[in-house]
């Protein structure tokens, strides 16, 4: 590839992104990160140039990529801009998820284009980020002129894309972390039922992992509503009043929340077609008693 790459962070995106790029072709020409031992690892491990500072790393490069900690990328923008490091025709990255490319504008003042590129992905460790970047889908946002080069970026990580406009993005992070963060919460909250009912933790866990699975591959497979199961979707008042009053009795700290989750999937079971809207009526009063 022609296009020369310079990364400002060389935290676990970073790395991942600058691995995967240089396996494509694309020269990795500089990369900075406040800590030492990060830029060295990336450096190493790409045979780039550890530069000493973030300018002459935006200087060296096409695409600047800053994926630092999200609370430092405009600290970095504006020190970039201060140094009048950026140039005309470059495309500068950031790949948060919480921002927009809003706060890259300050490098607009030099000729600069800016994208947001996010990966919808859960990135734990830098060798599952490596392996888990090709296949994920991107958004992208920012420069209309600048797209076509996002796209070959993603594309170049071997994923998927879809455009949305600057001002969707906080919208676009609150789904992301709702399925990504809150999953944890719903399976935390069944662990403390399975606990309240004399099962181990760690047994409960291992135990919910095959229904967790099976649930996402359904989700996956035939989508929703049509993935919902249990005894809302079928319509069985009785056994989630039960499951009140049980929860009431040992567990009674986590009512609200099991009663906000209900309420919610009785909506979903109506548009699945397996409860009329009577019986959606029912349960919502049922569970709004419990929602303070």
């Amino acid at each position: 590839m022609d296009e020369r790459i310079g990364i400002i962070g060389a935290g676990v995106v970073g790395t991942a992104v600058g691995v995967v790029l240089h396996s494509k072709g694309f020269e990795v020409t500089g990369v900075y990160d406040i800590r030492p031992e990060s830029t060295m690892a990336l450096v190493e491990r790409l045979g780039c140039t550890a530069f000493p500072t973030p300018k002459e790393v935006s200087r060296s490069a096409d695409i600047l990529f800053i994926t630092t900690a999200d609370g430092s990328i405009r600290q970095v923008v504006d020190e970039l801009a201060r140094e009048q490091a950026f140039h005309p025709e470059q495309v500068v990255v950031h790949m948060s998820g919480a921002h927009s490319s809003e706060i890259l504008d300050p490098a607009k003042a030099w000729g600069a284009r800016v994208l947001s590129v996010h990966p919808l992905q859960s990135f734990a460790s830098l060798d599952r980020a490596i392996q888990n970047l090709p296949g994920s889908v991107f958004s992208i946002e920012g420069d209309q002129e600048a797209h076509d080069r996002a796209v070959t970026i993603v594309e170049s990580l071997g994923g998927e894309y879809f455009f949305i406009e600057r001002k969707a993005k906080p919208l676009y992070h609150a789904g992301a972390c709702v399925v990504s963060n809150y999953l944890v919460t719903v399976v935390d909250l069944g662990v403390k039922l399975l606990e309240a009912s004399g099962m181990p933790g760690p047994v409960a866990i291992k135990a919910l992992m095959p229904l967790i699975l099976g649930t996402v591959n359904n989700i996956q497979e035939i989508g929703i509503p049509k993935a919902l199961t249990g005894p809302i979707s079928r319509g069985d008042l009785a056994t989630v009043q039960t499951h009140l009053e049980r929860i009431r009795e040992q567990a009674p700290e986590l009512l609200r929340l099991y009663s906000c989750i209900g309420y919610e999937t009785a909506r979903i079971a109506r548009a699945k077609g397996t409860i009329d809207p009577t019986g959606q009526a029912e349960f919502e009063r049922l569970l709004e008693e419990e929602i303070p």
